[in-house]
């Protein structure tokens, strides 16, 4: 049976770095479990009373505020949990290294006893038949508790491996906290950059999701609702197709919020379509979870947001520009109806005819995924608004 000391002071290493990176924090917070666990009940009884309050910007910054409070204590607890299981991890090496080391020097006795048990000529050569009978028994003793001795060891390399499995569940937990928290303040950031923390421009900025969180609405409901669809994402030399129905995001609430992708995500699901053609990794479920390109509880898309380390920036044009964008090979974003209701992909221009991707029709970019006509289900007149997508 192999084991590797090394791995476990290189894990012990890994989780040192860890808990140093959160060692302010916890200093900060809390400092042992039981303070941990009343610190976070009460952040989340303190955000759950502000979440029934009225929808002010004060509010908001508060919840803000509370969560990043509670996902630092979080981290704190999450790193002291590393710590002590990194010692549990480091008892348990050195069990096992001794428990090797006794096995070894055993075994090693064991192999060379057991050279003689079928060995006439030690037998005929023994001092006298006594002591070769006593060998033997010894030999059978030995061994007994040779077995013994490599179960204990096999029930220590099994604790040791679950011990590690917990740990690195730990440290993907932690990860994932850091990222949420940098997440929450980067939404708190957004927030006060687009209001100027200002309350009069954040209920402007209610209004304005609230309507166009209608719009969309209406939309579906005049299609008959939004079934998932399966298999819809089609790449080709433009870039991608993607469909705000597919069962890959489609139930995704976005920005954390209570609306899905299925029956909101027009403009997400046409922001990822052109981020396809320019090259740009962004999926429709990239941005839909990511809180920070939303303004808060409305899944409303920010005009400027990061996701995947890129920045996109989304402003609204004449639609006297379609042609001209077009002819340049430049992708535009089109509103339909006065909502607007819904937003599609215009690609290019064959004679009189625009060609669109419909982020909500099954197979909307056609079954090639080359893109369809827009006559196929609307009009040109349909199309009152224009948004052009730039990304650094």
């Amino acid at each position: 049976m192999k084991f590797h000391v090394k791995k476990v002071s290189i894990l012990l290493g890994i989780c040192l770095v860890f808990f140093a990176f959160t060692k302010t924090v916890s200093a900060q917070t809390c400092s042992n479990t039981e303070e941990c666990n009343r610190l976070i009940q009460e952040y989340q009884n303190e955000i759950s009373k502000l979440q029934g309050q009225a929808s002010t910007l004060k509010n908001q910054i508060a919840q803000f505020d509370t969560q990043i409070k509670l996902t630092t204590v979080k981290i704190a607890q999450t790193a002291e949990q590393i710590k002590m299981l990194g010692g549990r991890i480091n008892q348990l090496g050195d069990s096992l290294a001794a428990l090797t080391e006794a096995f070894n020097s055993r075994a090693v006795e064991t192999y060379k006893l057991s050279k003689f048990e079928n060995n006439l000529v030690y037998i005929l050569t023994a001092y006298n038949i006594e002591d070769a009978v006593s060998k033997f028994h010894y030999l059978e003793k030995i061994q007994e508790e040779d077995q013994s001795l490599l179960k204990r060891l096999e029930d220590a390399q099994t604790t040791y491996e679950g011990q590690k499995a917990d740990q690195e569940v730990l440290q993907k937990q932690l990860k994932t906290q850091q990222a949420n928290l940098n997440a929450q303040k980067l939404a708190k950031n957004n927030l006060l950059l687009a209001t100027k923390n200002d309350e009069v421009k954040y209920q402007q900025l209610l209004s304005q999701a609230k309507a166009q969180l209608s719009a969309f609405q209406s939309f579906v409901t005049r299609q008959g609702g939004a079934s998932i669809l399966s298999n819809q994402t089609k790449c080709n030399d433009w870039g991608c197709y993607y469909n705000q129905r597919d069962s890959e995001w489609g139930n995704i609430g976005m920005g954390g919020s209570s609306y899905t992708m299925a029956n909101y995500g027009c403009l997400v699901s046409s922001v990822s379509m052109v981020a396809s053609h320019y090259g740009k990794n962004i999926k429709p479920g990239d941005i839909a979870v990511s809180n920070d390109a939303f303004v808060p509880a409305t899944g409303y898309l920010y005009h400027s947001f990061s996701v995947n380390g890129i920045t996109v920036s989304i402003s609204s044009v004449s639609k006297s520009i379609i042609d001209s964008e077009l002819s340049a090979g430049r992708p535009v974003i089109a509103g339909l109806y006065s909502g607007p209701d819904h937003f599609i992909v215009l690609t290019r221009k064959d004679g009189d005819n625009y060609i669109m991707r419909d982020p909500f029709m099954e197979n909307g970019a056609g079954s090639d995924g080359s893109g369809r006509p827009l006559t196929d289900k609307y009009s040109f007149s349909d199309i009152t608004s224009l948004r052009l997508v730039s990304f650094n």
